[in-house]
């Protein structure tokens, strides 16, 4: 039976299954593994058996537990190696006159690669400093176009929510975050409290997305008219969590009613006319609801 665990990885903290020899890894130990860029170092995050090999996404190898010498190594390249060829690469950027912002390196630990991580623009013809750095370290350079989102997920720290980035923790790939998401869940829309180190929406506004897109469907929208055994109103605000409706009778009272409690929905009334055709004919008010 396979053994699995989920290792987290490289500058960017990927975090994906990896087959491993033995069972007896745990969490946050330290282990050599191989990846499709090469040998690397990285940290169990986790663990899991399974019968199921396919599994596990490309080769992705635990090839043994990290000695202490692998631990110097690793240390070696993130405090030397790596500042030392963030220093000479943006050297080499400046002389060759690039539009371009260097902002990480990763020298995996086996040395198969550097990766050099950079904001642009546009498109950035690197292919003269592609050839000086593969000429001044002797490997496989990569350069890496990111986003700002990137930028932060490699740079960044704590949230204003006081927790490590959830991009640098465990989402493993970054989607569109919306307004409209922001706006259903009725937060603040002060551009500075709901943006996160990258100058975007924060990311944690799409994890509760779901919950209330299904919570809307059962709340009338503002503006239709419901009524209950003991009111009938217009619906003038709601609350998505607590699933209960402002309403504005006819006399002008506000009352706070459950959604379970509205036994009819009679649609958006603009005039008395409307109002009695409504009345008269439920479905159709019931229709104009759905239709809204």
């Amino acid at each position: 039976m396979p053994f699995l665990a989920a290792v987290r990885y490289g500058r960017m903290n990927a975090t994906e299954k990896f087959i491993a020899k033995s069972n007896d890894l745990r969490t946050g130990d330290e282990v050599i593994i191989r990846t499709e860029r090469g040998i690397e170092f990285g940290y169990i995050a986790g663990a899991v058996t399974t019968h199921e090999p396919e599994a596990v996404k490309g080769r992705n190898d635990i090839l043994r537990r990290a000695t202490e010498d692998d631990s110097k190594i690793q240390e070696h390249i993130t405090s030397v190696k790596e500042p030392s060829e963030m220093s000479y690469c943006t050297e080499q950027i400046q002389a060759f006159e690039l539009p371009m912002k260097l902002t990480a390196v990763e020298h995996l630990f086996g040395g198969d690669k550097i990766i050099f991580y950079f904001l642009a623009d546009g498109r950035v013809d690197f292919r003269q400093l592609v050839k000086t750095l593969a000429k001044q370290y002797r490997t496989r350079i990569e350069m890496r176009q990111i986003g700002v989102r990137d930028e932060a997920r490699l740079l960044a720290d704590y949230e204003h929510c006081g927790r490590e980035l959830c991009c640098r923790t465990f989402m493993q790939t970054l989607e569109p975050v919306t307004m409209r998401m922001a706006k259903l869940q009725k937060t603040t829309l002060d551009p500075n409290k709901i943006s996160g180190h990258c100058g975007r929406l924060m990311c944690c506004l799409r994890f509760e997305d779901e919950i209330y897109a299904e919570l809307k469907k059962s709340v009338p929208q503002k503006g239709v008219f419901v009524r209950t055994k003991e009111h009938e109103g217009e619906v003038i605000d709601y609350n998505l969590l607590k699933q209960t409706c402002l309403l504005e009778t006819s006399e002008g009272e506000r009352v706070t009613i459950r959604v379970e409690e509205i036994t009819a929905r009679l649609g958006k009334r603009s005039n008395k006319d409307q109002r009695e055709d409504t009345e008269d004919n439920p479905s159709q008010g019931s229709e104009h609801d759905s239709g809204a």
